[in-house]
């Protein structure tokens, strides 16, 4: 295939999946302008990655609950009540701060248990079982707490959320060894499409013509040791985000190189086939869950860390913000189709104009208003391109 058949395509075809990383970079680029270039500034980067760490998070929990035609309205208290365990733990108690820690995570699989058992074992709907959960979780929280809120917390605990990796290679006007941490990033991401391509020529599948993939992986690389240069002339690694990039990989490879990952597609795409193909589906629903209070649990103490405490109102409509991550980012309303990388988008995107929309000063209620009508284009967007595909047919 020619590089301007592919271009083409790009921008026609295949605008489901291209689209969003279009739009990502016309809002950087429109929010770069109308902050006169402070969006970009290294300082707000690392602010960016700090303070919307725990969305991409849930957003990594939520993309496989949505491709398999569920949803989980349950996570923003569950996010406040693992936190608030965690605080009472380490703050009331005074035990050690990695207690909190494995707390709160340990909290959130058990809750995603809860939900498992009726979802998957009895039989109720996602929507209602997770509802429930939102107001149980919630109500936990505030007995928890006991309706006040606790903090602070040790300076260990705050270093997972608010914590850099840097010095280690210092003395260089910058630090080192975030800069190799880029490096080694797009080295693997260079590794990794080669060997995807080289499997694909075996089989004799279509692979896209080398300019274009040559020109991929230049602008990939490009982005990334930007992003990376940004770290590294701010305040070095941050240490959320080598926990976001470990979970990030591990959910990748999950959703596209396992077992388990086919079957959760194969669910969300044809519920009746999936069964016909011997495929436990109570099973597979009650490991989704379980998945998703593991994500919240970890979400929770992120969160707890970067406010270093915890409130009884914590983690207010972080379920909406997980969702609309997933939606933006290319996730099907009926299921069966979605990806961690563009989840991950989306969740920047959202990140990138509430950030945008701070630094220019705009009201809380403004950017609702826009995060709402956003979400609602790309819900519409998504409708749009099934009737296209359905007319094409």
């Amino acid at each position: 295939m020619s590089v301007a058949s592919e271009l083409k395509d790009l921008f026609t075809k295949n605008l489901r999946t291209s689209g969003i990383y279009i739009a990502f970079v016309l809002i950087i680029a429109l929010f770069t302008v109308m902050t006169d270039g402070l969006l970009l500034s290294p300082i707000n980067v690392t602010n960016i990655v700090l303070q919307y760490s725990y969305v991409l998070i849930l957003a990594l929990g939520m993309i496989m609950v949505i491709v398999a035609g569920h949803i989980d309205l349950s996570v923003g208290s569950l996010v406040a009540f693992t936190g608030a365990v965690s605080a009472v733990l380490v703050i009331g108690n005074g035990l050690p701060w990695w207690v909190g820690l494995l707390a709160a995570v340990g909290v959130g699989i058990l809750s995603g248990v809860w939900h498992g058992f009726w979802v998957a074992i009895v039989g109720i709907p996602a929507f209602i079982v997770t509802l429930a959960g939102m107001l149980l979780f919630r109500g936990l929280t505030y007995l928890t707490l006991s309706n006040v809120s606790l903090s602070p917390f040790p300076s260990e605990y705050q270093q997972v959320a608010g914590g850099f990796l840097n010095g280690l290679l210092g003395g260089y006007g910058y630090d080192l060894f975030t800069v190799l941490i880029g490096v080694f990033a797009v080295v693997g991401f260079a590794w990794t499409q080669l060997r995807s391509r080289r499997a694909r020529q075996k089989y004799d599948q279509k692979v896209e013509a080398m300019p274009m993939f040559l020109a991929k992986i230049l602008v990939v690389g490009v982005v990334v040791m930007w992003f990376f240069w940004q770290l590294a002339t701010s305040r070095g690694m941050p240490i959320v985000l080598i926990i976001l990039g470990g979970l990030i990989i591990t959910y990748h490879v999950v959703t596209t190189r396992t077992v388990f990952g086919r079957h959760i597609y194969a669910i969300g795409g044809n519920l009746s086939a999936a069964r016909l193909s011997g495929v436990n589906v109570k099973k597979v629903n009650f490991w989704i869950f379980i998945n998703m209070g593991l994500l919240a649990g970890i979400a929770g103490a992120v969160f707890s860390s970067r406010s270093n405490g915890a409130q009884p109102g914590a983690g207010n409509m972080f379920e909406l913000d997980a969702i609309a991550a997933c939606f933006i980012g290319g996730a099907s309303t009926t299921g069966g189709v979605g990806r961690v990388t563009g989840a991950i988008v989306g969740g920047l995107v959202m990140a990138v104009m509430s950030n945008g929309m701070q630094l220019m000063g705009v009201d809380q209620s403004t950017q609702q208003i826009v995060k709402g009508l956003v979400l609602l284009l790309a819900v519409a967007f998504d409708i749009y391109n099934k009737r296209r595909a359905g007319a094409s047919r």
